[in-house]
Parts: C-alpha cells; sequence; structure tokens
C-alpha cells in the first residue's frame, strides 16, 4: 500500500512533513490563522511577494463567516499553537488569504496555481488502521478533520515554492493562492474582487484523490456543479406542550416540513442536479414547543442558470413550510460555487507536463465530477481575463472517502503533485510562444 511506503521513505519531504503538520492542526474556513500565517512565513522567508489579509481578500464580499467569540477563539488557539506571529495580526477577523508571487529574470507568461486550505467539521477516526491515528498526526482538535486532501494541496504547493526558488522559471512569474474557506464555496469568490488573479495568463488547480489511483491524472475534470448554500431560521412562538400547545408555533415542525419538501424537488430533465439538507436543528425540551429551529441545506446544477431555478424553488419550499405553520423564516445565501469548463492550451500543457514525469492520463468520470469547487471562480476571472485555466484531479489512493472519518490519501502522491507543479510553471516559461497559446 503506497501509504506505508510514504510514511517511511517520504516522511522526510517538506510536502509530508508540512501535510502532517497542518493534519494535525486543522481550521475551518475563515478560521484558517495558524495555517495561513505559517504559509506566508515561509514564503516571505523563501523570498518571494506576499500579500495576506485585506490585501488579499475582501470582506464585503466573503460569505458564512463565523461570529465574532469563534473568530476570537480559534485566533487565540493558533497564537499559542506556533502560529508565525508576523503575520498573524493581518488575518484576525477571518482575512485568512495568502497570495505569494515570484518572478523568473526574464518577462513571460504569469502562472497561478490554487491551493485550498481549510477543513472539515468532522470528528477523525481513532481506529489503529488510521494512518494518522497510527503515525502520531492525528487531528488535536476534536471535532475538526483534513478530510478532502486540503493539507497535502498545502504541503505540495511549500515545496514547490522551496523548489522554484532554489532553480527559478527561466521567464515569467508564478503566484501560488492559499485559498481559505473552499467547503461551503466562500473564499475564492471573496478573494477574486481584489484584483488578485488579475493578469494571470494559466491558472491550474490540483485536487488529490476523487477517486483516482496513484500515479494517474485527469487533466481537467468539467464536471463541476455550481452550488448554493442556505441557511434556513425558523422562528415561531414557545409554549407548554401538553398545557398549552395550541399557543404555540411549532418552529421546529415548520423546519421538518422544509426538510420533506426540498428533497421532493424534482430533478430536471438533461441536468445533473443535487439538493441536500445537511442539518436541522431546534428546541430545548420535549415539553416546550420550539419557538426557533435552523435548517442548512444546499443545491447543485451542472450549469448555473440551473442551479438558480433550483436554488429558487427551495426558497420557495423553506417559505411554505414556514407559512404553514405560522412561522417565519430568514433565509440566508452562506456560501455559492459557479462551474467553468477548462480551456484546451490549459489542458495540453498539463498533459504534456504529466507525460514528462510519467503520470497516466485518465478520462474524468461522472464519480470524480459532481462535487464542486470555488476554483472556478478563479478560472472564470482569468478566463474572463483572457487566460486559460484548467482543473486536475491528481491520482492519489484513498483509505476511506472524502469527507468521512477515515478519510487518508496515499502520500506517494505528493512528490508526484509537487513535480506535475513544478513541470507545469517551466513548461510555461520555456517557450515563448506559450503565453500567446494560452491567452488565444
Amino acid at each position: 500500500m503506497g501509504q506505508r511506503r510514504a510514511a517511511g521513505s517520504g516522511a522526510e519531504s517538506t510536502a509530508v512533513r508540512w501535510r502532517r503538520d497542518i493534519h494535525r492542526h486543522p481550521e475551518t474556513g475563515f478560521t484558517e490563522f495558524r495555517t495561513a500565517s505559517l504559509t506566508a512565513g515561509r514564503l516571505a522567508d523563501l523570498g518571494w511577494e506576499v500579500r495576506t489579509g485585506r490585501d488579499a481578500i475582501s470582506q464585503d464580499h466573503r460569505l458564512g463567516v463565523p461570529d465574532a467569540a469563534e473568530l476570537d477563539a480559534a485566533y487565540r488557539r493558533a497564537a499559542g499553537s506556533g502560529a508565525d506571529e508576523r503575520y498573524l495580526p493581518s488575518l484576525r477577523g477571518g482575512n485568512t488569504a495568502v497570495v505569494a508571487t515570484l518572478h523568473g529574470p526574464r518577462p513571460g507568461p504569469a502562472v497561478g496555481l490554487r491551493a485550498d486550505i481549510d477543513a472539515l467539521p468532522i470528528v477523525e477516526s481513532r481506529d489503529g488502521s488510521h494512518l494518522p491515528e497510527r503515525a502520531g498526526f492525528r487531528s488535536v482538535h476534536d471535532g475538526v478533520m483534513h478530510a478532502c486532501g486540503h493539507d497535502g494541496h498545502i504541503g505540495m504547493a511549500v515545496e514547490l515554492a522551496e523548489r522554484l526558488t532554489a532553480r527559478p522559471p527561466s521567464a515569467g512569474s508564478v503566484t501560488l493562492f492559499f485559498q481559505p474557506a473552499e467547503e461551503g464555496g466562500r473564499g475564492a469568490r471573496a478573494m477574486v474582487p481584489t484584483g488578485v488573479a488579475d493578469g494571470i495568463d494559466l491558472l491550474v488547480a490540483v485536487h488529490l484523490g476523487l477517486g483516482l489511483p496513484t500515479g494517474t491524472m485527469a487533466s481537467s475534470l468539467d464536471g463541476l456543479l455550481a452550488n448554493s448554500k442556505l441557511r434556513a431560521v425558523f422562528r415561531g412562538v414557545s409554549s407548554h406542550a401538553s398545557l398549552a400547545p395550541h399557543e404555540g408555533r411549532n418552529a421546529l415542525l415548520g423546519a421538518a416540513a422544509a426538510t420533506l419538501a426540498v428533497h421532493g424537488l424534482p430533478r430536471i430533465p438533461g441536468h445533473e442536479t443535487r439538493v441536500a439538507v445537511g442539518r436541522i436543528s431546534g428546541g430545548t425540551s420535549s415539553n416546550i414547543v420550539p419557538d426557533r429551529a435552523e435548517v442548512l441545506l444546499e443545491t447543485r446544477a451542472d450549469e448555473g442558470a440551473v442551479n438558480e431555478d433550483l436554488e429558487a424553488r427551495a426558497r420557495t419550499a423553506l417559505r411554505g413550510a414556514a407559512e404553514m405553520y405560522g412561522l417565519t423564516v430568514d433565509i440566508e445565501l452562506i456560501g455559492g460555487v459557479t462551474t467553468a469548463r477548462a480551456d484546451r492550451p490549459a489542458v495540453e500543457l498539463v498533459e504534456a507536463s504529466a507525460a514528462a514525469l510519467g503520470l497516466r492520463p485518465v478520462t474524468a468520470s461522472a464519480e470524480n465530477g459532481v462535487a464542486s469547487d470555488d476554483a472556478t471562480a478563479f478560472m472564470r476571472r482569468v478566463q474572463e481575463g483572457g487566460g486559460s485555466a484548467s482543473y486536475v484531479g491528481l491520482g492519489a489512493s484513498l483509505a476511506a472517502p472524502h469527507h468521512t472519518p477515515r478519510f487518508d490519501f496515499d502520500e506517494a502522491a505528493l512528490p508526484l503533485g509537487v513535480g506535475l507543479l513544478e513541470e507545469i510553471v517551466r513548461g510555461a516559461a520555456r517557450s515563448p510562444a506559450v503565453r500567446d497559446r494560452i491567452r488565444e
């Protein structure tokens, strides 16, 4: 098994070392204070131009930001667990984006690479067969876990930065986007308005795993879905559940009815669509009619317009359930992702880079492409500016599926990923014709 090999011979590489440290200290969206500060500090020490905080992310475009108490608690925790104090203050308030740029000696293509940095609210497995538990880098924060591979993305980007510092690209520039809050579709959409991706000729986002075995690579995953994430808060009237139930207005019943209504929305012929209620909560006791309940839900579709229609239907279902039980409901958009398709010049460069490393090309299937990723916001911005982009799947055999307590990936994929990214950067700089080609 690749993981057992990597746990030995590969454990000293920068990518593995960083991956394991970040895995042990996971942070959810907009609370990635330790992760972002350490990343910024390392890139600055290597001599890269570094932008952090409000220079890299727009406060006004963020969605679903944790409340002040949660942000302050996460900030203090990061300060006490090895965060880089030089950059930590700039991240305060949930402005946890980092952008780092290295310039080559001559003009040439501007290459941008995205690495997402957030973790998930999942309790990590303590099973002895789970590599992070066995090797001592299981999450130290109970209820938070890197269960999607973002820790590996960070490790690859940092090792790539070290390689490029030691031997800069012959022409052009490379920019690393360390993006917060990918889960929920919140980080990239808030970074793009700052202009950090403007002028990029080639944008590549690489994601580990996705059902692809180690040693393989899908040069473009065009099945990424548009996504809307909603929070609905139902408010009613509290009363005694036995003595005066007729005086109450049960918010939890409205939330339950809304959950069933959302899951009853029809599929749309000819399109990939998804709806899901991920959390419903409310009430305090069995003998009290609950006056408040909350529902977290999402819609997804393979076209932006289709998802907009699906989201509108979901909102109607939420309002209808509230009216049926005499409630009010506040509906808030807390995350959103668009779709994007790869450009042929970008795909060709990725494929040539993979071939140079001996990675086996595979064609993405529905198994790999029915999730969402807000890297599409970067892709769209670059494409609108005349550049090319692709979202790449890098094979990494999995111990368990994404977003589950036993998720883990084959660390043998990390050096392959670093090599692929390096070859993409150097391939873009190698030929004077590349810039013209990728901006056709």
